[in-house]
């Protein structure tokens, strides 16, 4: 991957328009694991052509499961049942995706077959050991390199359904366990102090498997048998956000986002920027397949900084990168707390926003779990996104405020969950040049 691609944004300006952003990144990677284990066919659309859910498309492919793609968007996955996967040629490189890493972990401690998961740089920062803890109680053989990838999954002699409570609220590590628990014998219950995102839950009873669930806890019991259906995958709130979060904080600016997925354990952003002061509004809520849909319309007006706690963070722990610039741009002092899973995501992003703010001319505090951000004037400067899509994302949109172009290192990886971002964003008004 060219890590020297850079974004130059230049000041001012405001969004407007109707934008449909690319489908949801989550449900994409679980629309094509699920369809896989499946017995029939599963058509996908909507489906996120970045490269993190192409590298979940490439690792079922390598097992044997014949996936046909029409258009960018559009899957056929020819399911081979929940033991019809084969031991692949090589290795797995999942890229930078950590969704693929800890659900493929649980999925393969399932097989008949050793497997070898690897990643790239940033991947293999990631902790793995909140998965591998787990999936080893219920009896898998994982290696790895001192609670990192390459993950080495050996056959075990059998898995079996076990109690967990996590210690974090992770919708990674809750559907690791419960796909491993698909091949387990017993019950597999998931307990976590938040909720956590539950698309796994959803689209496991859309492909007719049975199981318990409610606001942090999810249970099956072993050996169901997926069957194939037709998954229809919403625009990705997560990448909605940047839009969101530029139209809140550029006066003049409207914009509608269309058929952005509003799953409640996702909608955090939403409650924080009506906290925050933004004029939005949302309309056209209606079902897409089991998920939840709506246009969101925002409007610029001034925010105001506001206390983010723990309760807000795990519906919105994506967004957060594109919340510091909000904060940023709003009157007074906004302060996060209970956000330390923001230290071990593609960057410590908790740090990377903070420098990133400094290099712009604001006053952020790093602290453990959060930051402090007092709101002020934006000057322009050379931001380092290191290698964060999110990040680099989100600085592009701090550019709408800025008094001087913007520049931002490092921005290659967005293509991993927003391919075609800067047309998009240029289309709607940022002056964005790709270099």
């Amino acid at each position: 991957m060219n890590a020297a691609v850079k974004y130059t944004v230049q000041p001012g300006g405001t969004l407007a328009g109707a934008v449909r952003v690319p489908g949801d990144k989550s449900i994409s990677h679980r629309a094509v694991m699920l369809g896989a284990l499946a017995q029939g066919d599963t058509t996908v659309s909507g489906f996120l052509n970045g490269e993190d859910c192409l590298c979940t498309m490439k690792a079922f492919q390598a097992m044997g499961v014949r996936i046909e793609q029409p258009d960018d968007t559009s899957l056929k996955v020819h399911g081979v049942g929940l033991h019809g996967l084969k031991a692949p040629p090589a290795e797995l490189d999942l890229g930078n995706s950590g969704t693929s890493m800890r659900l493929m972990a649980g999925l393969m401690s399932g097989q008949k077959f050793a497997t070898t998961l690897v990643g790239d740089e940033s991947l293999s920062r990631r902790p793995m050991k909140r998965i591998i803890d787990p999936l080893s109680q219920m009896g898998a053989n994982i290696e790895s390199v001192d609670g990192h990838a390459p993950l080495r999954i050996a056959p075990s002699a059998g898995l079996k359904g076990i109690r967990y409570a996590s210690k974090v609220a992770s919708a990674q590590v809750k559907s690791g366990v419960l796909l491993a628990g698909l091949y387990a014998s017993g019950r597999t219950e998931v307990t976590e102090p938040e909720a956590s995102r539950d698309h796994t839950e959803r689209m496991l009873r859309a492909f007719g498997v049975e199981l318990e669930a409610g606001p942090g806890r999810a249970a099956l019991r072993g050996g169901q048998q997926l069957k194939g259906t037709v998954i229809e995958v919403p625009a990705d709130i997560s990448s909605a956000t940047f839009f969101m979060v530029g139209a809140a904080i550029a006066p003049g600016s409207d914009v509608t986002l269309t058929d952005v997925g509003m799953n409640p354990t996702r909608t955090g952003i939403i409650e924080i920027l009506r906290r925050m002061g933004a004029d939005l509004s949302v309309s056209r809520e209606r079902q897409l397949g089991a998920e939840p849909v709506a246009d969101v319309r925002v409007r610029g007006r001034p925010l105001r900084g506001i206390a983010i706690d723990r309760e807000l963070v795990a519906a919105a722990i994506d967004e957060f990168p594109a919340v510091f610039v909000a904060a940023a741009c709003a009157q007074g002092v906004t302060e996060v707390t209970g956000a330390e899973e923001l230290r071990v995501k593609e960057s410590d992003r908790i740090q990377t926003m903070c420098e990133g703010l400094w290099a712009l001319g604001i006053a952020a505090q790093s602290r453990p779990d959060g930051a402090s951000i007092g709101g002020g004037r934006l000057r322009g400067g050379r931001v380092d996104s290191k290698g964060d899509h999110r990040v680099a994302m989100s600085f592009a949109m701090a550019g709408l405020r800025a008094e001087q172009p913007i520049t931002i290192l490092d921005c290659a990886n967005v293509n991993t969950s927003f391919p075609g971002f800067a047309a998009l964003a240029a289309g709607a008004g940022l002056g964005i040049r790709v270099s």
